[in-house]
């Protein structure tokens, strides 16, 4: 008889082998980077498909003990690299073009929102089937935790798409950054708003308030510190956000966000930082994409899922490449710049992933809408580089020139 920590291995090897040899032997690299590989292995292992395959298996290797700690290790995770994201956001560039950048990443946020909302709409009125609220959610907080889902740009992803698409570091690549930088802060905003609960108002207000006031010293204190102190500093900043935000029923994820916006990245070498990020995916967050995989839940019926999954695509789809038609319009872009920059900013992946399990840590969504929104962020980031690299061929000639 096995005990808990043989098994937990078991369940390790899984996470780290099968999407690898996925990845690397099929060559997906071109439509499913590694991450997206992952995320999809997550749900293929978890209790809809191995668990209704495999039952005995799925209950022997995915025993209480082992899923406690895979979720131990998978929250950090995420802290981690939510944590780095915050860091990494930079709104200097944005402030610097503020009407173009206000009016791109406003109408790159809103319309997807409308869009969204209307499709929370259309699963809400039963066309679909029921089941799809979460225990504690109010009708506003479900509309509004779709919407946002469908409306999220997944920065970091963005950022690795933009490098592999050698763009970058160019003007156009730069702008999307702009645009990006913006949406993310707007939309984790909309999250607390979500998240508020008025139950625990009082609560919420003292961790904002004690957040805003130690984050002042922090950034004084920080500045002043030898690198090599920066960091442990900063990791524990990060717990201390963490645990605030999940004590005053925000979300530790949220906290953790906040703990990363107020630091700067300057204060940490760019290529240290790189590595962070680059071994928090490598040996990390697959363990966070097993652990989201075991929430999926396909009780309703696959086809209620997947056309759930299929509806809010296009929604999300279609309201950022009508938004960024639009900002196009206004700003007098050049023929298929406002294309070229939705598709990309479309993105949804690892953020919208984290949101997914924020609203079912609340109770706002039900595992099957979970497990939509987890098939539309898969769809959606598999979308991008099939979609761009040809118009970007297409574009070349004056792709430097965007500005």
């Amino acid at each position: 008889m096995m005990n808990t920590t043989e098994i937990y291995l078991i369940a390790m090897a899984v996470v780290f082998t099968v999407p690898y040899l996925i990845w690397r032997l099929g060559r997906t690299q071109y439509f499913a980077p590694l991450v997206v590989v992952q995320i999809l292995t997550g749900i293929v292992l978890g209790p809809g498909i191995l668990g209704n395959a495999f039952p005995e298996y799925y209950k022997f290797v995915f025993n209480p003990q082992v899923v406690q700690s895979l979720n131990g290790v998978a929250w950090w995770a995420v802290m981690l690299f939510v944590f780095i994201a915050g860091i990494e956001l930079d709104l200097s560039q944005a402030w610097q073009h503020k009407k173009e950048s206000g009016i791109t990443a406003g109408l790159a946020l809103g319309v997807p929102l409308i869009f969204g909302a209307l499709a929370a709409l259309v699963i809400q009125s039963g066309v679909l089937g029921t089941g799809w609220y979460g225990p504690k959610a109010s009708p506003w907080q479900f509309t509004m935790g779709v919407a946002m889902s469908c409306a999220v740009t997944a920065l970091p992803i963005l950022i690795l798409f933009m490098e592999q698409l050698n763009i970058l570091r160019q003007p156009i690549g730069q702008r999307i950054l702009r645009y990006a930088s913006l949406d993310d802060i707007a939309i984790w905003g909309v999250l607390a708003l979500i998240l508020m609960d008025w139950e625990r108002v009082g609560k919420q207000v003292v961790f904002l308030a004690a957040f805003a006031w130690i984050s002042y010293g922090l950034r004084k204190w920080m500045a002043k510190l030898p690198q090599r102190d920066r960091w442990y500093t900063a990791l524990i900043w990060l717990i201390v956000c963490a645990f605030g935000a999940d004590w005053c029923g925000l979300h530790y994820m949220v906290g953790a966000f906040m703990a990363g916006a107020v630091i700067e990245s300057s204060w940490f070498e760019q290529e240290q930082m790189d590595l962070l990020r680059h071994h928090v995916l490598l040996v990390l967050m697959p363990v966070f994409f097993l652990s989201t995989g075991l929430r999926t839940n396909w009780e309703m019926g696959g086809w209620s899922v997947f056309m759930a999954a299929a509806l809010l695509l296009v929604a999300s789809v279609t309201g950022k490449l009508v938004g960024l038609q639009w900002a196009g319009k206004i700003l007098n872009w050049q023929k298929g710049e406002a294309s070229l920059i939705g598709w990309l900013l479309q993105t949804k992946a690892l953020i919208m992933i984290i949101f997914a399990n924020v609203l079912l840590d609340k109770q706002i969504i039900s595992s099957e809408t979970f497990t939509a929104l987890l098939l539309m962020a898969v769809g959606s980031t598999m979308l991008t580089t099939p979609v761009v690299t040809p118009m970007l061929e297409r574009m070349q000639n004056i792709i430097g020139k965007f500005n």
